[in-house]
C-alpha cells in the first residue's frame, strides 16, 4: 500500500488545472530527487535563498529572484517589502502601517480572494473603476503621496480589460510609485516568465508549484535586487510579517531544478500532447446523444488547449453536475471544471495514459452507447 491508501485518501487524476485545493501540480522525479538530496544535510538558509535566487534570475534572465512559499505568500512578502524596505524598525512594525505610504491602488475587477495576502500587511486597498474596468483618469487621480504601489492580477479575466499592465507600469512610473503583480498561474506560457518583468513592472510573483511543477509550497518573486534585498529582510527565517511563510532548504533547491527542467522543455511538444489527449477524449463522445465538445483554452494560462464538453441534460439524461460528481465519486476520483451545463477537461496535469482514463469514466458517466464514441 501507498502512503494515500495507508491513510485512506482517494488518489485524483487531474484533468481540472493547477488547483491548490488537490495538490497544484505534481513534481518531476528530478525535482523530487533534489529535495531529497537538500534534506540530507544543514546548509546557511539566507545563503541558500540568495544563490539559489540567483540562479533562478540568471536563468529566466531577470534582476533579480526572492523565493516564497507560493504566490499568496509572495504577494504578501513583497507589499511588505515595499512598505517596509530593510528599516529595522518599520519591518517589526509591520502591520501597523502608520506614517508609513500604506495604500494600494487596485482595480476593481482585479479583486478577488487572494488579494488578501496583500491586505494583511496592513495597508488601505483604494479601489479605481467598476466591475468592467478602469480609466487611465481614475488611475492617475488615485495615486497620492500616501500611495505605497499599484496591484495589478494578471489573468485571463483582465486581459480583455481597459487598463492593461504596460500602460499600469507607465501610469504608475511617471508618479514613481511601484506596481507589483500577481500572475501565479501564467506559466505557461514561456514567454510570461521575463516577458511580464520586461513590461517594467517592478514586482512579478509567479507560483512555483503550478505550471513549473516545483514544490507546491513555493513561488518566485521577480524583482529588482534592492526589492529582493527587502523581502529578504521581511521573509523568514527573519523575524518579521514573513516569518510564518516559511520556506524550506528542500523547496529551494527543488524549485531550482523546477525551473531549470521547464526552462529546457520541448515546449511545442507538450502542447502537441496535450491537443493528442484532448482529441482522444472527444472521439469517446462523438455522437453522443445530447453531448457536445469543442476545443477552448484553459480558464488561466495564455494558450493551455481545452475541451469544453455541453451537456443538454433532457437529451443526455444526466446533467453535467451528475457527470462530474459520479467523476470525483470513482477510485481514482477524477476532477474536471464544471458549469451549469458544461465540464472543462484540461490535459495540462494528465500523465501519460490517464486520458484514456477519463475518456472512459466520461463515457460511462454520460451513457454513452456502446460504439458511439471513438
Amino acid at each position: 500500500m501507498g502512503v494515500y491508501e495507508e491513510l485512506g485518501v482517494k488518489r485524483v487524476i487531474n484533468a481540472w488545472g493547477p488547483m491548490t485545493v488537490i495538490g497544484g501540480s505534481r513534481m518531476l522525479p528530478e525535482v523530487l530527487d533534489a529535495m531529497a538530496e537538500a534534506g540530507r544535510a544543514f546548509v546557511n538558509l539566507n545563503e541558500l535563498q540568495r544563490k539559489a535566487g540567483a540562479r533562478i534570475a540568471s536563468l529566466i534572465g531577470v534582476e533579480g529572484c526572492y523565493i516564497c512559499s507560493g504566490c499568496a505568500a509572495g504577494l504578501s512578502i513583497a507589499t511588505a517589502a515595499i512598505m517596509a524596505g530593510t528599516d529595522p524598525g518599520r519591518i517589526d512594525r509591520l502591520p501597523d502601517t502608520r506614517g508609513m505610504r500604506n495604500e494600494i491602488v487596485v482595480q476593481r475587477a482585479h479583486r478577488n480572494g487572494y488579494d488578501h495576502a496583500v491586505r494583511q500587511i496592513g495597508v488601505k486597498l483604494v479601489e479605481i473603476g467598476g466591475g468592467r474596468g478602469s480609466q487611465r483618469w481614475e488611475m492617475e487621480q488615485a495615486i497620492t503621496e500616501d500611495t505605497a504601489a499599484v496591484f495589478h492580477t494578471y489573468a485571463r479575466w483582465t486581459f480583455d480589460l481597459p487598463l492593461k499592465l504596460p500602460e499600469v507600469v507607465e501610469i504608475a512610473h511617471a508618479r514613481q510609485v511601484p506596481v507589483i503583480v500577481d500572475a501565479a498561474a501564467e506559466v505557461p506560457p514561456l514567454k510570461n516568465l521575463k516577458g511580464l518583468s520586461a513590461t517594467g513592472a517592478d514586482v512579478v510573483v509567479f507560483s512555483g508549484g503550478k505550471g513549473l511543477r516545483g514544490p507546491q509550497p513555493t513561488g518566485l518573486i521577480l524583482a529588482r535586487p534592492e526589492i529582493i534585498e527587502a523581502c529578504a529582510a521581511n521573509g523568514n527565517p527573519n523575524h518579521s510579517v514573513g516569518r510564518p511563510m516559511k520556506v524550506g532548504k528542500e523547496e529551494m533547491a527543488g524549485l531550482v531544478r523546477a525551473v531549470e527542467l521547464y526552462l529546457a522543455q520541448d515546449h511545442d511538444a507538450v502542447y502537441e500532447q496535450w491537443r493528442k489527449q484532448l482529441t482522444e477524449i472527444e472521439r469517446a463522445l462523438a455522437g453522443a446523444p445530447g453531448v457536445a465538445t469543442e476545443r477552448t483554452e484553459a480558464g488561466y494560462s495564455e494558450g493551455i488547449p481545452a475541451t469544453r464538453v455541453i451537456v443538454e441534460e433532457k437529451v443526455a439524461g444526466v446533467s453535467a453536475q451528475a457527470v462530474a460528481a459520479s467523476l470525483e465519486a470513482g477510485d481514482p476520483a477524477i476532477r474536471v471544471g464544471v458549469g451549469e451545463n458544461w465540464l472543462t477537461l484540461i490535459p495540462q496535469f494528465l500523465e501519460k495514459g490517464e486520458e484514456a482514463v477519463v475518456a472512459s469514466r466520461l463515457a460511462q458517466a454520460l451513457r454513452v452507447p456502446v460504439g458511439v464514441g471513438g
